[in-house]
């Protein structure tokens, strides 16, 4: 990628397909801002429950969405998310009653209107920042947030590879079921955005899989 080109990256794929190492590889190599959405939904997942609000409690979701001020906290080439000027810890939004929520939280129309501005708004402060571009990883981000995005590209591998991945993390995600919700909810569903391109990550390293990225965007 030349010097003075900013381009805008999106990767997007199902839990544990590699989206995050990924990503954060390619920010290193290629002098981006990266940012995890998955991690955005999570942040609100942890503000909701600790508001007291649970899926399916429409006017109690949207008077806590009310009371959240959306800010961002730059960690390296990471770029936060903060609630109310507050980045929760990692163990706390990789908790199991997080885990256990997420997906139903990011299905609400209006939780994903929430970040939806939020998120497009990153772009600019990267190039304040004067990053040569951004990397944002997701499930919605080449389809929603950034179908324009200069590359797009789409992680996949099967569920054993990936629940083997998760366990090697301690985490406790069920994959199939968090596959199931994000793929078929109404509101900006998990797919594969028409022209981007997919990359199986089960039968390569992180290396390879981020030199692949790489040699693509480079040309």
């Amino acid at each position: 990628m030349p010097a003075a080109e900013f381009n805008i990256i999106a990767i997007d794929g199902g839990a544990a397909t590699g989206k995050s190492s990924t990503s954060r590889g390619m920010a290193e190599c290629l002098q981006l801002m990266h940012v995890d959405t998955g991690a955005h939904y999570r942040t609100l997942t942890h503000a909701l429950l600790h508001a007291g609000a649970q899926p399916g409690q429409d006017s109690e979701i949207q008077e806590a969405l009310d009371t959240l001020e959306l800010g961002t906290q730059i960690d390296g080439r990471s770029a936060q998310l903060s609630v109310n000027g507050q980045v929760p810890a990692d163990s706390d939004l990789r908790s199991p009653e997080v885990n256990a929520s997420v997906s139903q939280f990011a299905a609400i129309p209006a939780v994903r209107q929430k970040l939806f501005d939020y998120q497009r708004s990153l772009a600019p402060v990267a190039r304040e920042k004067e990053y040569a571009g951004l990397v944002m990883e997701g499930r919605d981000i080449g389809s929603v947030i950034f179908p324009d995005a200069d590359f797009r590209f789409f992680l996949h591998a099967d569920e054993a590879t990936r629940s083997t991945r998760r366990a090697k993390e301690g985490q406790t995600d069920s994959i199939a079921a968090r596959d199931k919700m994000d793929s078929s909810r109404k509101t900006a569903p998990l797919v594969c955005p028409e022209g981007a391109t997919q990359i199986d990550t089960g039968p390569f390293t992180l290396k390879e899989v981020i030199s692949q990225v790489v040699a693509y965007i480079q040309g």
